[in-house]
């Protein structure tokens, strides 16, 4: 199935690109997301004609993203866990985690937008990245300390 692409998706591809995908997935996701369109004669003509407007909801909210990683810039999160007698943590610092943390510093992203690389299991500074917006990240330092 042949879809018109109406955001920046990671592993497919970028907005306004046409693209072969599963009939599933467009179907079942793509489409009634408003992610993408399918790819009939009417509806490139349609999309071309909607273009500029799409493009500048894009640039919106690539302004507001940007806007967010200035101040989440240099940012660190200090989040107390419990730890064994050799300093290991019991369980790990999850996205949920490291989200509540946010939070609580004014910050409302949702936890399926931070990358923890693995997860955090040991006591120390973390780098943590943050998919604001397809075309910016940021990077906000973790400190996972010892509760007393």
């Amino acid at each position: 199935m042949k879809v018109i692409l109406l955001s920046d998706q990671r592993h497919l591809g970028k907005r306004g690109e046409t693209v072969e995908v599963k009939p599933g997935f467009g179907r079942n996701y793509l489409l009634p997301q408003g992610l993408a369109l399918e790819a009939t004669p009417a509806n490139q003509k349609q999309f071309e004609q909607r273009r500029n407007k799409i493009e500048a909801a894009h640039a919106k909210e690539r302004d507001a993203a940007e806007a967010i990683k200035a101040k989440l810039e240099g940012l660190r999160l200090e989040i107390p866990k419990r730890v064994g007698e050799k300093d290991t943590l019991y369980g790990s610092v999850t996205a949920g985690d490291v989200a509540a943390a946010l939070e609580a510093k004014g910050f409302v992203i949702d936890r399926r937008r931070l990358d923890l690389e693995g997860g955090i299991k040991t006591l120390g500074d973390h780098p943590v990245r943050i998919d604001l917006h397809p075309e910016v990240l940021a990077e906000v330092t973790v400190a996972v300390t010892r509760e007393e």
